[in-house]
């Protein structure tokens, strides 16, 4: 069994990338750096690629004999949203992307995954959802878990009713397992202790002190 272990850079003439044997992966599987696979001409391969890597349709590849394997985005399962409106459109993009969804960006419309607690919230933000089986091909560097984070305020009411949906689905409010206290390892307590013994010195508890002692003989 053959195996790929490389994606070129490199432009290639057409010739060879039209004869090069195809793989056709749906997103997930495009996301994925070890797998087997079966090219579309029937030969089974092993892929090992470096880790993170995020194969694209038209990308080409180059197994361990040398021979070339072109990348296909397969049809599968997703949301097409499009909108009345821009500013319905562009608040549905900034909810999608602040829950790290990983999307497709056209002209006029939005792709994602067929997702129904996602097709819920789109249809309330006022966007219109339509089911397909087409290829997928999110935005690159858009890639993450679905995690949900609640620091809109422009949006503040549009974000209530998306988190309220989300929360109807899951069963519980804005918890992720991971607290959002923006402590980052660092004490911001700032404790103005102006008390008799502060000396005046401004310590902040922040580790370091600001010695303004400030001395009057």
């Amino acid at each position: 069994m053959r195996t790929i272990d490389k994606r070129l850079t490199a432009k290639l003439a057409s010739v060879l990338v039209k004869r090069a044997p195809t793989l056709t992966l749906p997103y997930d599987m495009r996301c994925k750096s070890r797998f087997a696979a079966t090219l579309d001409s029937g030969e089974e391969v092993g892929v090992v690629l470096p880790r993170g890597t995020i194969l694209r349709e038209g990308d080409m590849l180059v197994a361990d004999d040398g021979g070339l394997v072109r990348v296909i985005a397969a049809a599968q399962s997703v949301l097409r949203v499009r909108a009345p409106d821009r500013l319905t459109l562009t608040r549905a993009a900034y909810h999608l992307g602040n829950r790290h969804t990983p999307v497709e960006v056209g002209i006029d419309e939005l792709k994602l995954e067929a997702d129904p607690v996602l097709e819920d919230m789109l249809k309330r933000l006022g966007a219109q959802v339509e089911r397909a089986e087409l290829p997928f091909q999110p935005e690159s560097g858009a890639y993450g878990g679905g995690h949900r984070h609640g620091h809109d305020e422009t949006f503040a009411e549009d974000y209530a009713l998306a988190q309220r949906v989300f929360d109807e689905h899951h069963g519980h409010a804005h918890d992720h397992g991971h607290a959002h206290d923006h402590a980052h390892g660092h004490d911001h307590s700032h404790d103005h202790d102006h008390g008799p013994d502060c000396g005046h010195d401004h310590a902040h508890c922040d580790g370091h002190a600001h010695d303004h002692s400030h001395e009057h003989r």
